[in-house]
């Protein structure tokens, strides 16, 4: 194998390696798959009414990937906790659920995209009342409804989610499915591997001319 090949190939097989992880390439979630998550839910006595939206937003599937859009409040005072210690404050709190939850997404190629404080109060509020003041917002990609749901009904997180309740004051959390998203990585990574190979190869061409 001549040396230019190495350069080329092993970014290659890593990028295409990394695509696989990635990329969810099961498709749309099938009944049955749908159906074992709900038993799960149930079983950990999740509320009837919100087991049925999750199970609606379940059924229509894509098998694309999505983003998980949040605002958030964080409470000034939040209560205490069952499995936390008394007087926590809310980042404390959320930090309790994170710890739990950043493992489970990152090894199904979940993750963070963007997340800041807000600066000011909202600048434009058209038909919702009580929503000027928000203290941050997040927006997580989620590999797929499949990985989502493999990180909720995940035995780790059982209880978690009220370490998260206890710490907003209020929130609002969508999903959206992108139609133009520059952050992906795997354009990115693509891009980097590709400008990164060319420069080495380059380099290689013009080392054997001199």
């Amino acid at each position: 194998m001549s040396p230019r090949t190495r350069v080329w190939l092993f970014p290659s097989l890593f990028y295409v390696l990394f695509v696989f992880w990635y990329t969810d390439f099961g498709g749309p979630l099938s009944d049955e798959e749908i159906d074992g998550f709900m038993a799960a839910l149930v079983e950990r006595g999740r509320d009837p009414e919100r087991i049925a939206y999750i199970e609606d937003f379940l059924r229509k599937d894509t098998g694309r990937q999505f983003l998980m859009v949040n605002a958030l409040d964080m409470n000034e005072n939040p209560p205490d906790v069952e499995g936390a210690e008394p007087g926590e404050s809310a980042d404390q709190l959320m930090g309790r659920y994170m710890e739990h939850m950043f493992p489970q997404m990152l090894k199904r190629a979940s993750h963070p995209v963007i997340a800041g404080e807000a600066t000011y109060p909202a600048l434009d509020i058209l038909g919702v009342e009580g929503a000027e003041h928000w203290t941050g917002a997040a927006m997580v990609r989620y590999r797929s409804r499949r990985s989502f749901m493999e990180i909720v009904a995940h035995p780790d997180m059982l209880d978690r989610h009220e370490f998260k309740l206890a710490a907003l004051d209020k929130t609002i959390a969508y999903p959206i499915e992108t139609s133009f998203y520059l952050g992906d990585l795997r354009v990115l990574l693509g891009l980097l591997f590709l400008a990164l190979t060319a420069v080495a190869d380059s380099a290689l061409l013009a080392r054997r001319k001199a």
